[in-house]
This record gives C-alpha cells, sequence and structure tokens, in this order.
C-alpha cells in the first residue's frame, strides 16, 4: 500500500495515462497531485469550440472498455455511472472513388455478407477467416504482452509457452500487415480497408508487422459511442480522481523534474514554483523527456529518431453542411493509390496529394440519423483527418498551404461522392507544427515510434526508468498508443511504483522495457 506517510507522488500529464495512473494509485492512498499545463484534462483527448460548439479533436474510437473496468472496479466504481455508452452495431463505413461502399459491422457474419455482396463470397471467406486468426493474435498476447510488463523477445516467448511454437508463429511477426492480408483478401479495396488499421499505431502497413491484425479483433469485440464525446470520458475520470482526494492542479507546466542518480526529488514549475515528491509519473513523450526538455536527468531513455518517428496529421475540426453520402459516426474515404500515400509520407515527407481521409461526424449515431446536438441551420460537427509526416519540428505549414490541403481534402472526398458547402463551413485546422507544440519532443508525432519493423515494438521503454521514483506512462511507452493502451500504462505505471514502495529496498532499479500498441 501507498500511505500518506510514505510522502507525495506528482504525475505531470491529465491525460488517459495520467488520469489513470491517479485513480489507481488513489486505491491504495497517499498523496497524489496531477499537474497540467493545459485547462482541461485529457491531453490528446482535447476538444476544440468551433462556431460556439465542441468538436473531440483527439482520439473519437473508443474500444476495450474492459481496460477501464478494471481500473475502476478496485473503488467500487462503474464506467456506466460515468458516462453513458451505446455499442455501435456499425464499425465504420467505407467509401472508394470508384463509387463503391462497404459497412462493417461489430456482427462478423452482418460484415461477412456484406463483403460478399461487395466483392465476392472467397474474400467473404477470407474475411471469416481473418477473424478468427486475428482474435487468436490478441488472445495470445492480451495477458503476456499487452496489459504487462513489457518483456524482451525471449521473456515474451518464456509467457506464451517455450513449447507453443504454433502460437508463436500464429504472430507472423516477420510478415508485414499488407503481405499477410493478401493470404485472406484478394481484391486490394479489401486489403486497403484493414491495412489502414497499422495506422492506429501511427504506422504504414507496408512496414508494420502482421501482429497488428490484432487491432481488427480490438474494434470488433466492441466499439462504444460515448454521449458527450470522448472529451466527457476524460472529463469524468478527472472528476473522479478529484473526488478521491487527488489534487488536480491545471494551467501548472512542468519545466523541470529534479533528482539525480539516487532519485527524484519532485518539479519546478515554469512559474518557478517547486513541487516536492518522493515519485513523479511522467506521461508525456519520451522523446521530450529525452531530449532535455524537462531539464539534465538522465532517466536511460532515448529521443526517437526523425525517420522512425509514427504519423502525424492534418485535422480540421468544422462544422458544415454535407450532402451527397449518407454518414455514420465514423467514415474513411480511401485514396485510389494506398502506396503512394505512404511512399509520400514516410520517404520523401510530404503529406499525400490524393489522401485517405477520415471523418468523425459527431452529431451522428452509428445508423447514420442525425441527433439533437446538430448545429440549428442544418451543420453537423466534424472533424477531418488526413495522415501527414511528423515533420513539425523542421517545417511550418503556413495559412495558405493548410488551406490548399483542406482543398485537396475537399476534392478528395468529392470524388468519393461526399460534398462538403466549403462557404459556409467554419473550421479550425491543426497541422504537425501545431502538433509538435502542443506536444514538445514529439515534431508532431502522434503515436511516438513508429511500429516498423518486428523489432520496433520491443523498442517502446516500460514504466521504469534508472532514476528510482521516476515513472513513465502514456502512449510513447508499452504497451502503446491509443486510449485503452494509455490507460493501461497508467495502471502499470502506478503498479510499478506500489510495487517499489512495498519491495526492499524502497526502491527498485530496474531494466527498462518497451511494448507494443493495439488502437
Amino acid at each position: 500500500m501507498i500511505e500518506a506517510a510514505h510522502g507525495r507522488v506528482v504525475i505531470v500529464g491529465a491525460g488517459m495515462a495520467g488520469l489513470s495512473a491517479a485513480i489507481a494509485l488513489s486505491a491504495a492512498g497517499g498523496d497524489i497531485v496531477l499537474l497540467d499545463k493545459a485547462e482541461a484534462p485529457g491531453g490528446k483527448v482535447r476538444q476544440i469550440s468551433v462556431a460556439g460548439l465542441p468538436i473531440d479533436s483527439g482520439p473519437t474510437v473508443f474500444t476495450m472498455r474492459d481496460v477501464f473496468d478494471a481500473l475502476l472496479a478496485p473503488i467500487g466504481a462503474r464506467l456506466d455511472d460515468l458516462v453513458q455508452l451505446s455499442r455501435a452495431s456499425c464499425l465504420a463505413r467505407h467509401l472508394w472513388p470508384d463509387g463503391a461502399a462497404l459497412d462493417l459491422f461489430a456482427d462478423i457474419e452482418a460484415s461477412a455478407e456484406a463483403i460478399e455482396s461487395f466483392s465476392d463470397r472467397q474474400n467473404a471467406d477470407g474475411y471469416r477467416r481473418f477473424c478468427v486468426d486475428s482474435a487468436a493474435m490478441f488472445e495470445t498476447l492480451q495477458s503476456t504482452f499487452i496489459a504487462a510488463e513489457r518483456p524482451n523477445p525471449i521473456s515474451l516467448a518464456r509467457r506464451i509457452g517455450p513449447w507453443r511454437f504454433d502460437r508463436m508463429s500464429q504472430l507472423r511477426p516477420f510478415s508485414t500487415l499488407w503481405a499477410a492480408l493478401g493470404d485472406y483478401f484478394s481484391d486490394p479495396r479489401l486489403r486497403q480497408l484493414f491495412g489502414r488499421y497499422a495506422t492506429y499505431c501511427g504506422s504504414s502497413p507496408f512496414d508494420a508487422p502482421a501482429t497488428l491484425m490484432l487491432v481488427a479483433h480490438v474494434e470488433q469485440a466492441g466499439v462504444w459511442l460515448v454521449e458527450g464525446g470522448m472529451h466527457a470520458l476524460a472529463c469524468a475520470l478527472a472528476d473522479l480522481a478529484a473526488a478521491r482526494a487527488v489534487e488536480m492542479r491545471y494551467g501548472a507546466d512542468v519545466a523541470d523534474i529534479l533528482g539525480d542518480g539516487s532519485g527524484v526529488r519532485g518539479v519546478t514549475l515554469s512559474s518557478g514554483e517547486t513541487i516536492d515528491a518522493d515519485a513523479v509519473i511522467y506521461c508525456g513523450d519520451v522523446s521530450a523527456l529525452a531530449s532535455g526538455g524537462f531539464g539534465s536527468l538522465d532517466v536511460g531513455v532515448s529521443e526517437v529518431p526523425a525517420p522512425e518517428r509514427s504519423l502525424s496529421a492534418l485535422t480540421w475540426s468544422a462544422v458544415a453542411r454535407t450532402s451527397g453520402v449518407a454518414l455514420t459516426r465514423h467514415n474513411v474515404f480511401f485514396s485510389d493509390d494506398y502506396p503512394a500515400e505512404f511512399d509520400a509520407i514516410f520517404k520523401d515527407r510530404r503529406a499525400p496529394e490524393k489522401p485517405t481521409v477520415y471523418v468523425c461526424a459527431q452529431d451522428r449515431d452509428d445508423a447514420g440519423r442525425l441527433n439533437h446536438k446538430a448545429a440549428s441551420d442544418g451543420r453537423e460537427r466534424l472533424l477531418i483527418l488526413i495522415n501527414a509526416p511528423a515533420d513539425g519540428d523542421e517545417r511550418r505549414y503556413s495559412t495558405g498551404e493548410t488551406k490548399q490541403w483542406m482543398e485537396k481534402t475537399i476534392a478528395q472526398l468529392k470524388s468519393c461522392g461526399l460534398m462538403l458547402d466549403a462557404e459556409r463551413m467554419d473550421a479550425v485546422a491543426t497541422t504537425p507544427g501545431d502538433f509538435s507544440r502542443l506536444y514538445p519532443g514529439t515534431g508532431g508525432a502522434l503515436y511516438g515510434r513508429a511500429s516498423h519493423g518486428w523489432a520496433a515494438t520491443f523498442r517502446r521503454p516500460g514504466a521504469r526508468t534508472k532514476v528510482p521514483g521516476l515513472y513513465l506512462a502514456g502512449g510513447s511507452v508499452h504497451p502503446g498508443p491509443g486510449v485503452p493502451m494509455a490507460a493501461m500504462s497508467g495502471r502499470l505505471a502506478a503498479a510499478a511504483l506500489i510495487a517499489d514502495r512495498t519491495s526492499k529496498p524502497r526502491f527498485r532499479p530496474a531494466a527498462i522495457v518497451g511494448g507494443m500498441s493495439t488502437a
């Protein structure tokens, strides 16, 4: 147990990792202070006001609710008591420039029937096999890797079972996701659709390992719609933490983490205030810590080199009138040349001329019905996103250039049938440069290190650092990016801290460990 007599724990960052760490630690008691430079909780789960309407402008897909059920159970709380959730029957709508459209559903057979109508029976059967295999991957890694302190390749094999070669081979770490999808789908549009799951980890399907097939199972197991948006979830968790005596301080910009090789001592704010602490959980990007963004403390982590960064994005939080396509909550408008997209981003380091576009229609349910939150003038709230290189610390997107990319994005949507009334649209753009300023040290990378190659998954640091009392959490560490993974990293950091506090000696230094992302 962590008792008040053991001193203070400072958590840097009130995103999903920091909020989860605070709630997990509150189950054991103690003096906990949660700091964030923003004026509201959420981190990347942020909200932007456009035309007087709040728009979720970060993650919009909520999966793996069991992660939050497990977080809340020890304190006797329930997720359903914090936010109103409804399970989506339609996972997403997918459209192509040739006029083709395909919905995926929570029901596997419904999706298989849709795929057969969209393509043919062979590809529908391939989808059924794909679902079986992606579920097996997730089952193999859920307890041995994702929810556990990150192993190295040898210890992972030991956890799975040293003689379970069948389960190890199912993971297909040496095959790319794109190549593996060819075993299930002869239709290139379906390879494109399921290859997109690599982007959930900020990666290219042409370089990411086939193990990321498990992302498909994560969505298949349940996509949930949160009443009030994802930011409402962050606010509910923050309110819960505050109710459990966690001191919540917003507008508190941490400038320095204090300590030396013998241990951490606290933090200093940009205002000059020093907050003493016996332990610190840092929930920002590890590159900011490694590059000296929080002082000269050597914590044993490395900055992610620019070529190894994950995807960034160009986004527009918009209020607009739409026509031509019946939108559902989650919509993907594919380009007609997927390899060219990722060559542009990762090789040429520029946004693609004809991008795949994600549109979250936040006033619609999964059946496409507009709800009462739609703007009174017939416009609706949209988050529009295209992938871009994480070069925000190297270049700036001018207002004119950002406008040009918006025009290209609108043109791409139009090629797939969706019309946006640009003359009556209010929009706020966020560029890689903006993300770089919001999340220092990243260059705008939204997912930490790209999951390219089998070894990348083992290069994310884990909860412990070489400085006693300093722990890491967030999307750039194990088990990776995404709302549930970040929340899980917060629990892992809290568990490591509790374990070290109850061990002899008081803190136990451990090797740096890493992880993989799933959603």
